[in-house]
């Protein structure tokens, strides 16, 4: 018994540092994958293999690393996405633009939405179909999520409702696609996977 105990001891301790080591290769794979998507300028999946590089080991200097480059690329998506949607956007309706119930939904409407971007704000009004009388209906400022991401590391924003919102723009950069992807609660952010509510824009 008494040789046995050691054995058993050295056994788990080389099995520990394996998985050990299994986990120093997967993260350096990571890593040097989202390096390789960081040189080719796209930043989309390189943050996306970055972030998963700094969860795995955080106390690691590869996850260290890994994180501030997170930090830096959110940045710059940021500034690029929001360059694209400064601007006003006519609401099209919760279904893709070219669908043709999303325009049958919008005729039957006696006013249009919009929303106008801005650097720290965002603004949500309607115009009178007939009077063209515009009527504001709420004034947010543009808060990005750095907490708990439901879809992407930087293009979720919060409004003071608690609603978290995923912003996308197509190629074109003439159609915004929100969809409402999590929830800020007093427990936290709670994230949303069916019967998520959804505006398409299309911009003017």
């Amino acid at each position: 018994m008494k040789k046995t105990l050691p054995l058993i001891v050295f056994l788990i301790t080389l099995q520990f540092f394996g998985q050990n080591d299994q986990k120093t290769a997967f993260q350096k794979n990571k890593y040097e994958l989202a390096v390789s998507y960081y040189k080719k300028a796209d930043f989309v999946k390189a943050i996306e293999l970055f972030s998963l590089a700094a969860k795995i080991k955080p106390d690691s200097e590869v996850a260290q690393e890994a994180s501030k480059k997170v930090d830096t690329l959110k940045e710059v998506l940021r500034k690029e996405i929001l360059n694209q949607a400064k601007g006003t956007w006519k609401k099209a309706g919760n279904q893709p633009v070219w669908a043709t119930t999303a325009t049958k939904k919008d005729d039957q409407s006696s006013s249009d939405e919009f929303v106008e971007i801005s650097e720290n704000e965002i603004l949500f009004y309607e115009v009178d179909r007939k009077t063209k009388e515009k009527k504001v209906l709420k004034t947010e400022n543009l808060v990005y999520n750095d907490k708990k991401s439901a879809v992407s590391l930087f293009s979720e924003i919060v409004l003071s409702d608690g609603t978290i919102w995923n912003c996308s723009i197509n190629e074109k950069s003439n159609v915004l696609h929100v969809i409402n992807v999590a929830v800020e609660t007093e427990e936290g952010i709670e994230k949303i996977d069916n019967d998520n509510l959804e505006s398409y824009y299309t911009k003017i």
